[in-house]
Formats: structure tokens, C-alpha cells, sequence
């Protein structure tokens, strides 16, 4: 029974509306919390706050959607709660994904998965879709990976797999997409290997079809908290809601309002719609903003107000009003990107560092011109493009090698290895013992340890099949005879003994950053930790549970370096976007708005803010909820800021190389004008002349009589170019020249060192 008491020292420093949700008792709850509202801190009080009450830590189970955002969960509880007394024990504080695939190791038997499964990331899809794409007869220039791949992720978010799918196929397009599925999941099946969708899928299908695992898991997690919740997909609100269906002690924190990932899934009802799947639920609002300024939140609240598809919420803050929203519109999208660049400077030389700015655009190809701008101005920048570092060939090559060895059944990663470093394995002997496996019903990895003696291959290439395979079973064996803590040590050999970190002696500057990029995998290695019984922790050491409690499931603490290994892998296959962002790098960060979620900075730009961008283009064919989440992404970026934001957009911008007009989005015009300071630089010139916002700034000089529009002028690098004209902008005037060997320049003429020609 829980106890109605609530240790005081945890709602201290809290808002009535944060104090409430913290001390809530049992039942479902639903906390509205918008942006900067301290929604972390919420959840991580509440689950102090439910040990102190006296529930098993082994029976809360807290799940988000980053390992960043678990993380940060993870330290602030380990802040609150004592470990000292086992107090933590047991304590699941997870991603969805990960918390799913530690679910499947344990339960995954009766539905064909083995332990020592592998996740297959994104890559690894693409290959195995490739495969399956061919196997079905398809051409992969009518049905390419990506679009196969997206119907297949829709179906399986949406708890149908390939049955399923074929089932309800019904045009040419949908019937030849079910080959390919199928294919595809014979693959995963016969390397014992799942997808990212899988990990939901087959958890939600057997809470949904086994009564005895949904039975023990509604005993274990009797309370369950969800971060997040807007951004749930189906099979994640089938799985919560299968959790907490005996219990109701279903605790979820989200804002509709910031719901962008409709098009990889998420379901805005599932938040919407929560009082209707749980009467009587509480509902508690959190309005009050504790990161933005006044402008900054009223502004937002503006643009969020022409949604309708929402929750409503008073949105305040206690900051004061704080610097307007610079509103700008620019004759092109390289005026716009130097007048961002300036505005970053001036931040800068007012004490704001690199690393509290961001750039924020709707899609990657604005980026480029961005760049370009700030690195001009010798402003240090890094675009946040999700997890360069596992893309890497050399690092996938690693990552394939150490999937075979703690599955040996994993034939994406079989193939990709086989022949890599060369070792006189060619396409043809493989697709021969494919063909041999394929038709004697056995893995591929059995196929090629009996391909020598079937006769399949002889000579060198039976010797080097043989010593392949030799070298897999040795690094297989040694994951059950070696403890955990060589996980660093078995990854180091692996590459020696593979050849992967072979360097001779002409080696060239790229091939060298290849072996270093080698050595930050044995360093990310050694680093890695298996998470013990009494941490805070997610992943197979999660079912860890209180020794003193006989209903609490029993732990296993003989851990392997397998299972080290399995757990490490995990983690790298579980790496999302927003996990990617060093928030100490001392540099401005670019970034999509939908990456940005989660973040915030002293100072944001987000630029290109026009119909067709933002709102993308696709957003119209998909009618007002299209429109809407488009709006919300907005909120979402305008949100990101602390203390100033900058809104833009361009009167023209080049697409494909082809300068077309643009019209500012209808969210531009959305901004209330009580907040904002307003800048139309399209208006600033119609002739030679330069108009200026401060005319004593250059009362000692005359730019237009120096380079008049029309003028030939000479720069000491670019050479001689054409005045096409100048614009009097934040940080100086700017002269847009033509020049014959590097074509269209923008230049600060203040700081060009231009003569004229």
C-alpha cells in the first residue's frame, strides 16, 4: 500500500503544479509539461519520491526515448536516492528500445529468438532490404531500399508484419512491397536478428498473445512512467498500456504541442486521447517556462495557438520580458546566412560562447550556405549529423566482426566480413555456399565451417573459408571463458587478428585516421561498463530485483564476456541523433529542428522559414494535421532559446541551382509584433545608394561612391569581380560581387581589403 506521505525534502524548490505531479498517489496521471517547464526533474522527484513511499524499486519502471535523456534520468536519481542501502535495486530506468530488447532476451525463446540476437541498424537494414529486394524479383531502381523500408517500418509500428501485410496488399505496388517483407524477415529470422521496429513489435505482440509473460511483467513494473509520451508510436502505447492495464499506475509526461515525428510514427492521439483510455485520470498542467525569456515564450505561444489539434495550457514565465525576436527577411539566402554569422559574432563579443548558439533549419541542404558563412568569419561550427563516428566504414567492418562472434548466425554481418580484409573469398564461392545453406535448411555460418568438406570450395579458397571460420568459433568461445572487464582487451585482439588495423610503412594520411578511428573503438571499449544490480541501470542487468522481496524475479550475477560484448553492441545499435551532440563542444552546432528537440541554447537562429520549407512541401498534401505538426516544429525550435532567437527567411533562394523566389511561411507572419524587432532588408536598396540603419556608424565614409553597384573592383584573393549591390546590415555593408574566377561572393566591405578595378 503506498503511503500517503511525502518525504518534504523532495518537493522543495518545486511549483505547485510540479509538487502535485510529484506527490500524485496511485492511478494514471498525465502531465501536460511544456517547454523548459522542468519535466525531468518531475519524473525523477516522483520516482524518489515513490521509494520513499515505499515501492519496491524493482517494481517502477521509467521509460524514454534517448540514452541521453535515460542517462540524465539515471544521474539525477542516483542524486536522490541512496545506494548504499540497495535503495536503487532493481530500478529500471530505460529507453523503449532498450528496455524492449533486454525483454526479448529473457522472454524471447518462445517466439524464436534466441539470446545472443543482433540489433540491426540502419546499415544493416539496407543491406538485408538489398538482398530481399532481389530475392523477390524486384528492381531496386523502382523499389528502392529506402521507400521498401519505410512501408515496412509503418507496418511493423502499426503491429503487422509480413502476413499481415500481404494479407491487406491489394494493388501492384503493396503485393511486390510483401515479397520483399518477406524476404526480409526470412533473413532476420535466419540470422536470429532483429530491426529497431522489431523490438517493439515482438514485445507489444507478446504482452498482447502470452498471458504468462504479460502476468509477470504487470507483477514486476507496477509502476510505470513514460517521458515523452507524444512522441509514442502504436506498438509503445500498446506496450505501456499493457503494463500498467492490472496496476493503473500509468504516469506520463508530454506536451501535444511538441509532437513532431509524425512521419517516422508517432501517434498525437495516444496524449490526446489519454483520458479516454484511462477515466478518471489526473490531468496536471506545467506551464511555467524556466528556460526562455518573456518574448520568447509569448511569441511561441502565439504561433502554437493556431493549432487545434492541442491541449490548452497557459504558457508564462518569470524571466521578464527579455530582447525581442529579431524577425528577418533578406533579399537571399546568402544575405540571410551573413547576417546570422553577425548576429553570432555580436554574441560572442558579448561573453555568449560558441557552444551556447545553434543554427536550426527544417532541412540539411540549408546548411551548407550557413557554414560557409560562419567559417568566413572564422566562427567555429559542427553540423549534428547523428553518430558520424559508427558510419564509418572501418568502424562498421569492427562492429560486423564482433556481431558474428556473439552471433554466429548474423548473416548481414557474415557477409560484410567474409571477404573484408581481403582474404581470396570472392562472390562466387559465396553465393555457392549460400546456395548450399539455402538449400540444406542451415545457417550460412554452418554452411561455410561444412563447405570444404561438401567440396563446395578446395584449394586456397577452401583454406581460407576453413581458417575464417576457424577464427569466428575461437573468438566465440573465448565470450563464455573470459570475464567482462577484457572486453577492451578481446576488441583489440580482434583487430589484430583480423588484419583491420594492419598499417604498413607507406600508409597513407587517410588510412592512418582509419587505424585511429580503430583505436577510439578499443578506448570506447574500455570505457563501456556491464551496469550492476545496484545501479540505476537499463539493459539485461535491469531485471536485477531486491533480494529480500520473494515475489521479485531472481537475478543471474555470473556475467560473461559475452555478455559485456551483447550489452556494448546494444548500446551502439541504440545511439540516437540527439545522443550525438557534445553539449560542451566549443563551437556553434547546426542542426535540424527536428534534432534540436530536447535541447537548448543562449542563442538560436532558425533560418528558412518560407512556404515550402517551413511548412515543408509535403506538409500540404497531408491537409491541416500536415500543417500542424510542421507549426509545432516550430514551437519546438523557437523553444530551444534561452535569451535570444532569431527568425528568418528569403525573398530568394537557390534550389538545384536555380535561383527561384520565395514567400515567407504563414508561421512568419504568425509572430506577434508586441515581440518582436522587425527587419526587411529587401526593402533597404533600389539603387546605388546604401541606406543606412545608423548613419553616424560610417559618417567618415561613402560606400557607394567608394564601389558603386555596376563598379569593377579587385580583392587580393578572389581577383576582379562586378558590384551587383550593397545592403547596409547588422555588422556592416555588405557588397554582393560577381567575380569571374569564383563566381557570386558576399563580402563585408568594412573587412574585404577591396580596390577598385
Amino acid at each position: 500500500m503506498l503511503s500517503s506521505q511525502v518525504d518534504a525534502s523532495l518537493l522543495e524548490g518545486l511549483t505547485k503544479a510540479q509538487a502535485e505531479a510529484v506527490a500524485h498517489g496511485e492511478g494514471p496521471a498525465l502531465v501536460l509539461a511544456g517547454p523548459g517547464s522542468g519535466k525531468t526533474r518531475v519524473i525523477t522527484r516522483r520516482i524518489a519520491a515513490l521509494i520513499a513511499r515505499g515501492v519496491p524499486p524493482w517494481q517502477i519502471l521509467a521509460l524514454t526515448f534517448t540514452n541521453k535523456a535515460a542517462g540524465e534520468m539515471r544521474e539525477r536519481v542516483g542524486r536522490l536516492v541512496a545506494r548504499d542501502d540497495g535503495s536503487r535495486t532493481g530500478l529500471v530506468v530505460s529507453t523503449f528500445h532498450a528496455h524492449c530488447a533486454s525483454i526479448l532476451r529473457r522472454f524471447g525463446g518462445p517466439i524464436g529468438l534466441q539470446p545472443g540476437f543482433s540489433i540491426y541498424d540502419t546499415a544493416d537494414q539496407k543491406d538485408a532490404i538489398k538482398s530481399a529486394i532481389e530475392e523477390a524479383g524486384l528492381s531496386s531502381t523502382q523499389w528502392t531500399p529506402a521507400s521498401v523500408l519505410a512501408e515496412i517500418s509503418a507496418s511493423k509500428n502499426a503491429l503487422r508484419g509480413a502476413a499481415e501485410y500481404l494479407a491487406r496488399a491489394n494493388d501492384f505496388w503493396t503485393r511486390s512491397v510483401a515479397g520483399a517483407f518477406t524476404a526480409y524477415e526470412t533473413t532476420l529470422s535466419r540470422s536470429n536478428a532483429v530491426d529497431f521496429d522489431d523490438l517493439l513489435l515482438k514485445v507489444a505482440l507478446l504482452l498482447r498473445d502470452n498471458a504468462e509473460v504479460r502476468g509477470l511483467l504487470q507483477a514486476r513494473h507496477q509502476w510505470v512512467l513514460v517521458d515523452e509520451y507524444q512522441d509514442t508510436n502504436h506498438a509503445q502505447f500498446v506496450i505501456a498500456h499493457a503494463l500498467a492495464e492490472q496496476s493503473r499506475n500509468l504516469f506520463v509526461v508530454g506536451d501535444p504541442d511538441q509532437s513532431i515525428y509524425g512521419w517516422r510514427g508517432a501517434d498525437i492521439s495516444n496524449i490526446l486521447e489519454f483520458e479516454e483510455q484511462f477515466p478518471g485520470a489526473r490531468v496536471i498542467p506545467l506551464g511555467e517556462n524556466f528556460r526562455s525569456t518573456g518574448h520568447i515564450v509569448a511569441a511561441s505561444a502565439a504561433v502554437i495557438s493556431h493549432n487545434t489539434r492541442r491541449k490548452h495550457k497557459e504558457l508564462t514565465t518569470g524571466l521578464g520580458d527579455g530582447l525581442p525576436i529579431r524577425l528577418l527577411k533578406t533579399n537571399d539566402e546568402h544575405e540571410e546566412a551573413d547576417e546570422v554569422a553577425a548576429l553570432l559574432a555580436a554574441r560572442a563579443l558579448e561573453g555568449v560562447p560558441w557552444r551556447s548558439m545553434a543554427v536550426l533549419y527544417r532541412m540539411n541542404a540549408l546548411s551548407r550556405v550557413i557554414e560557409d558563412a560562419l567559417r568566413r568569419r572564422m566562427i567555429p561550427c559542427s553540423i549534428a549529423r547523428g553518430t558520424a563516428f559508427y558510419d564509418r566504414k572501418e568502424i562498421k567492418d569492427a562492429l560486423a566482426y564482433l556481431r558474428v562472434c556473439a552471433n554466429p548466425r548474423d548473416e548481414v554481418s557474415l557477409r560484410r566480413i567474409i571477404n573484408t580484409p581481403t582474404r581470396g573469398i570472392g562472390d562466387t564461392s559465396v553465393r555457392k555456399i549460400e546456395a548450399y545453406a539455402v538449400s540444406h535448411g542451415i545457417p550460412l555460418i554452418s554452411a561455410f565451417a561444412q563447405a570444404s568438406d561438401a567440396r563446395i570450395v578446395s584449394g586456397k579458397i577452401g583454406k581460407a573459408v576453413d581458417g575464417f571460420v576457424a577464427m569466428v568459433r575461437g573468438f566465440a568461445q573465448a565470450l563464455d571463458e573470459r570475464l567482462p572487464g577484457d572486453l577492451a582487451a578481446f576488441v583489440s585482439e580482434l583487430l589484430e587478428q583480423t588484419g583491420l588495423d594492419r598499417l604498413d610503412e607507406h600508409a597513407t594520411g587517410e588510412e592512418r585516421e582509419r587505424i585511429a578511428n580503430l583505436e577510439e573503438l578499443v578506448s570506447a571499449a574500455a570505457q563501456f561498463r556491464l551496469p550492476d544490480e545496484d545501479t540505476v541501470a537499463d539493459g539485461p542487468a535491469s531485471e536485477a530485483s531486491a533480494p529480500h522481496d520473494e515475489s521479485a524475479p531472481p537475478i543471474d550475477l555470473r556475467a560473461t564476456l559475452g555478455d559485456a560484448l551483447r550489452t556494448w553492441l546494444e548500446s551502439v545499435s541504440l545511439i540516437a541523433d540527439a545522443d550525438a551532440i557534445d553539449p560542451e563542444q566549443g563551437s556553434v552546432t547546426l542542426m535540424t529542428l527536428h534534432a534540436a528537440k530536447g535541447l537548448e541554447f543562449d542563442t538560436v537562429a532558425i533560418i528558412g522559414v518560407e512556404n515550402g520549407l517551413l511548412p515543408h512541401a509535403r506538409a500540404s498534401s497531408q491537409g491541416s494535421d500536415g500543417i500542424e505538426e510542421e507549426r509545432r516544429l516550430l514551437f519546438v525550435g523557437m523553444t530551444r532559446a534561452e535569451r535570444l532567437l532569431s527568425v528568418s527567411a528569403a525573398a530568394v533562394r537557390t534550389v538545384r541551382g536555380v535561383r527561384q523566389s520565395s514567400i515567407e511561411s504563414e508561421f512568419f507572419r504568425e509572430i506577434p509584433s508586441s515581440a518582436v524587432s522587425r527587419t526587411d532588408l529587401t526593402q533597404r536598396h533600389t539603387s546605388g545608394r546604401v541606406e543606412y540603419d545608423d548613419p553616424e556608424a560610417f559618417s567618415d565614409i561613402d560606400v557607394a561612391e567608394m564601389f558603386p553597384i555596376g563598379s569593377t573592383v579587385r580583392h587580393p584573393i578572389f581577383g576582379v569581380g562586378k558590384v551587383e549591390y550593397l545592403a547596409r546590415g547588422f555588422g556592416g555593408t555588405r557588397a554582393r560581387i560577381s567575380f569571374r574566377s569564383v563566381g557570386l561572393k558576399t563580402l563585408i566591405v568594412e573587412h574585404a581589403k577591396l580596390s577598385r578595378g
